[in-house]
């Protein structure tokens, strides 16, 4: 399977939740405050329609009555009621048009609002069926093409059956013989076009998934963009995006390929209209004299002609319609996947928001990021925190030291078990008022654009100047802000790529601080940092531990750290608590060598052990 197929099916299979029911009824609640100009489109629509259909009929009046006849005065009184007519027929296209217009803005605007706030409320359990890019595109491609078919439908959608329906009635009370001629292209047109819709939504809802895979391609390429760079690879992204581009374009070539037919199988229609309508019209006339009391007259079949281009007209509005709709299927299937998906982590009928302490207990906790993985991530883990207390976690990459941690604040749910935090089991705790009192300082940590001290007040928004600099000296962070020109009102740009990796770090763990929360979790906390500053972080990290009473979780890749900074450490191999106990208890040889599988050497300084490579 080549690069270009790999990251479409990993698209589609990210994003494969179970097919949403009750579209309509899903979308129609994003209209809200727009149901007014959703209802105005279409009744003004209905009157410029039914004047449209008028009209014809006012002109044959005109032909045979004013024109044919030789009367001024109906000459006068026809078209006067004919200018009426157009005026306000005019004007109720025009505001029908305006009011479409914000109805389809407005359902989009509400569509992408609805999605992002859902999204704002996922778990990462949630988060993880759903890729960056299939979210993007369905905040953008997908809304922009429910916008289209929703306005094709409140305006052309009434338009066209108003249209189709009174014209033929206003057609049969002129010659029913040759309204039946209209009424034979409408199954051939339905065939046509059922067939037309069957072939085609498969290969739009194929062209959607690689859309997921071609904005997957461009965030992955922008986020690493510097990797690119360093090991000169540009021409092989941009081989891969265009080979994705490439596929977008064979399928988007196939599907306008399959539904240019619909034009053809119009014009057939419309064509073969007129002919036997020029032709069934030309006998009656001559049979009757051009004499309406006996037959057809050259205004009625002019009426008629105008009713046939009116009616094929509104049957190839039907067809766009049609066709706009089979394109926003799939994006409204994809939108309402977002829509209906619940959240795995939500708030209980009577939550608690009181937190007794800062103690943390895992009793038997068993933890799988999917119900279909077999091996668990972490498996029945008993540890037990006091308040206070720094633990620190180690272990070898891929332990589940980080997943241990991130099932405090709830950003997942144990599989089986009891986590309890302040001795109150998590799924207990109103959701906000639990995280509320845990500070993270993730692996990769993220500023968002804004400025610095804008930044700093992430965690806690009410935190004053001072409060913001205090935290920034305590995280050592002051002296690189006092370097910039504007200080803390300095912009970070997206993804604070205008400050460096060990900057970024410190403004972080500068946010944990200001939050001023019963729990700090740092995983990693010393990446990106030289031994000087690591080595000073920690010794913060030890008195925020020490004078406030916070309690804190470490985890380290850096065993000395752990072993000069921590009360306890816990030692994890495989998603199993390997050896948990003081530092002295766990800083062994034989313990080290076990987890790691890799010989120690133990030495000692300041009565503490330190662990050296050999």
């Amino acid at each position: 399977m080549s690069s270009t197929e790999e990251a479409i099916a990993q698209a589609r299979k990210a994003v494969e939740p179970d097919k949403p029911k009750h579209v309509l009824r899903t979308l129609g609640k994003s209209i809200r405050e727009y149901k007014k100009a959703s209802l105005l489109a279409p009744a003004l629509v209905a009157v410029e329609g039914i004047l449209e259909i008028l009209i014809p009929t006012i002109m044959a009046s005109l032909i045979d009555e004013g024109i044919t006849g030789g009367s001024m005065p109906s000459t006068i009184k026809f078209g006067v009621i004919l200018l009426i007519c157009a005026m306000v027929s005019l004007g109720a296209g025009f505001l029908s048009g305006k009011f479409a217009a914000i109805a389809g803005a407005g359902f989009a605007k509400n569509l992408r609002k609805d999605q992002f706030e859902k999204v704002q409320g996922f778990s990462f359990t949630n988060i993880d069926r759903f890729s960056t890019g299939s979210i993007v595109t369905r905040l953008t491609t997908d809304v922009t093409n429910l916008q289209n078919a929703y306005m094709m439908i409140i305006r052309l959608g009434v338009r066209a059956p108003i249209m189709v329906i009174v014209a033929w009635i206003f057609s049969f009370r002129i010659s029913p013989s040759i309204s039946l001629v209209f009424l034979a292209c409408i199954p051939i047109l339905a065939i046509g076009l059922c067939g037309l819709a069957v072939l085609v939504h498969p290969v739009f809802e194929r062209v959607f998934h690689t859309y997921d895979a071609l904005n997957n391609v461009v965030d992955e390429n922008l986020q690493g963009i510097r990797v690119v760079k360093s090991y000169n690879r540009e021409s092989f992204e941009v081989g891969k995006f265009g080979r994705i581009s490439q596929r977008i374009f064979k399928d988007f070539t196939k599907a306008e390929r399959i539904m240019s037919f619909n034009s053809p199988l119009m014009m057939v229609c419309v064509y073969a209209s007129m002919i036997l309508i020029a032709w069934m019209g030309a006998q009656q006339i001559v049979a009757s004299g051009n004499n309406a009391a006996v037959g057809l007259t050259t205004g009625d079949l002019t009426a008629l002609v105008t009713y046939a281009m009116q009616i094929l007209m509104a049957m190839m509005m039907l067809s766009m319609i049609f066709i706009m709709v089979i394109i926003s299927q799939a994006s409204a299937e994809r939108i309402c996947q977002v829509l209906q998906e619940e959240s795995t982590v939500t708030d209980p009928a009577n939550p608690v928001t009181d937190m007794a302490d800062g103690s943390i207990e895992f009793d038997h906790v068993t933890f799988r990021y999917s119900d279909s993985s077999e091996k668990p991530v972490l498996d029945d883990i008993n540890l037990k925190i006091r308040s206070g207390m720094t633990i620190g976690i180690v272990g070898g990459t891929g332990s589940a030291k980080s997943s241990l941690v991130q099932l405090v604040p709830r950003l997942y749910d144990v599989s089986s078990g009891s986590l309890k935090v302040g001795g109150v089991d998590v799924r207990d705790y109103d959701l906000e008022a639990l995280r509320d009192q845990v500070s993270m300082v993730l692996q990769k940590n993220v500023l968002f654009s804004g400025t610095i001290a804008e930044n700093l007040r992430w965690g806690n928004p009410n935190a004053t100047d001072e409060e913001v600099r205090h935290a920034a000296q305590l995280a050592q962070a002051d002296g690189f802000v006092q370097e910039f020109p504007d200080k803390y009102d300095t912009y970070i740009e997206q993804g604070g790529t205008n400050v460096s990796g060990g900057q970024r770090q410190r403004a972080y763990i500068a946010i944990v601080i200001a939050q001023d929360t019963e729990f700090i979790l740092l995983d990693e906390p010393t990446n990106n940092l030289d031994i000087y500053h690591a080595t000073n972080m920690m010794k913060i990290v030890r008195r925020l531990c020490d004078e406030l009473g916070k309690t804190v979780i470490l985890v380290l890749h850096e065993i000395n750290y752990a072993a000069f900074y921590s009360d306890y450490i816990c030692a994890f191999k495989d998603g199993r608590i390997a050896k948990f106990g003081t530092v002295e208890e766990v800083m062994t040889k034989e313990t080290l060598s076990q987890i790691y599988q890799v010989d120690f050497e133990i030495m000692e300084i300041e009565g503490r052990p330190l662990s050296i490579y050999y």
